[in-house]
């Protein structure tokens, strides 16, 4: 018969060395008894809140948008505080149908994506044509020019006699910094005729975002550098139509 005082007396585990007690095996049983209701049981693991990315701060100039010293007529560093940051350069996911390699203006929503594979895209801040020029519709990047003379179609010259000395017949406007058309321009054709619309450089950051120009698509200089380096000649471009603002269709 066990005597009172072995409930409690430790039992030796002469081949490991380990003692034991009554009392400790008790406690060591209600511990995997309770481990064996927790893996019934799992508690929920709360997975901490996925933060937003950081806006970019305007304070900072980004490299894409510093200075362009090397260029023929040398792009100063562009002044983002006068741009809003959702219109800085940046790759997106885009779905479309449409190939990579394609032009996309949205003209409503003052971006212009090139279509990348992988249903992405490079999107861009643009300023748009003012209400009573513009357009939309479906053509083609005919050519591309480096630092690009400006010569202003006959019907704008009558617009503005100031413009006369820049008309086709007097050779246009020399290439610079004061051009026009900025530091790059993409000629868009359709059915093999100029449609006198062009993707083109801009000196004024203010005016990205904004319906300003005369028609053509405007971008920041080092946004028009970069792109002009990613088009090839030959490519679609798609225009879409902001009902907001009259429309002149080319195609």
């Amino acid at each position: 018969m066990t005597k009172p005082d072995e409930l409690s007396s430790p039992t030796a585990d002469h081949k490991t060395g380990i003692t034991l007690t009554r009392r400790s095996l008790f406690i060591g049983a209600a511990s995997l008894f309770v481990t064996g209701c927790a893996t019934v049981r799992p508690t929920p693991t709360v997975l901490p809140a996925r933060a937003a990315p950081p806006l970019p701060d305007r304070r900072t100039v980004p490299p894409m948008y510093h200075a362009m010293p090397d260029e023929e007529f040398p792009i100063p560093e562009v002044k983002v505080a006068d741009v809003d940051p959702k219109f800085w350069r940046q790759e997106v996911d885009y779905p479309t149908t449409e190939r990579p390699g394609t032009l996309i203006v949205d003209t409503p929503a003052k971006y212009l994506y090139h279509v990348l594979p992988g249903r992405r895209a490079m999107r861009y801040g643009i300023g748009v044509g003012r209400e009573g020029f513009a357009w939309s519709g479906r053509a083609v990047v005919a050519y591309k020019r480096k630092w690009p003379r400006w010569t202003p179609p006959d019907e704008m010259v009558a617009r503005q006699p100031k413009l006369a000395p820049y008309s086709i017949a007097n050779g246009g406007m020399p290439p610079g910094l004061k051009n026009p058309l900025g530091a790059r321009a993409l000629y868009i054709h359709k059915d093999g005729r100029d449609t006198l619309y062009r993707i083109h450089g801009s000196p004024e950051a203010h005016s990205i975002g904004k319906a300003v120009s005369s028609g053509c698509i405007r971008l920041i200089n080092q946004d028009v550098v970069y792109l002009h380096d990613q088009v090839r000649d030959g490519s679609t471009i798609v225009v879409i139509p902001d009902p907001a603002m009259g429309d002149l269709a080319v195609g």
